[in-house]
C-alpha cells in the first residue's frame, strides 16, 4: 500500500467505504480519511488486513494551500465515478 491509493474497508462500521491512504504505520496500520466523516484532523486508524486495495491513486498534490478535506472529497467522487 501506498500514501493516496484508494481503499475500501472490509469490515467494521464503515464497511463498503471508499479512503484514502494518508500515513502508514509499520506494515500493518494505515491512517484513512474520506473528507467528510473522517477527516484530516482525525483519520480513521484501521488495520491493513481489514481494507480492500485498489489499483487507483489520489492525486493529492495541491501546492502552497496544503491539502484540505475539500481536495479529499473531489479525488474520491473523481476516482470513483471513473469505475
Amino acid at each position: 500500500m501506498s500514501i493516496g491509493q484508494i481503499v475500501f474497508a472490509k469490515c467494521g462500521r464503515d464497511k463498503g467505504n471508499a479512503f484514502v491512504v494518508i500515513q502508514l504505520q509499520d506494515d500493518e496500520y494505515l491512517y484513512l480519511v474520506d473528507g467528510k466523516s473522517r477527516t484530516l484532523h482525525k483519520p480513521k486508524k484501521k488495520k491493513a488486513k481489514h481494507v480492500q486495495p485498489t489499483h487507483h491513486i489520489a492525486n493529492l498534490d495541491v501546492g502552497s494551500r496544503g491539502l484540505q478535506d475539500a481536495d479529499v472529497r473531489k479525488e474520491l467522487r473523481r476516482l470513483l465515478v471513473l469505475n
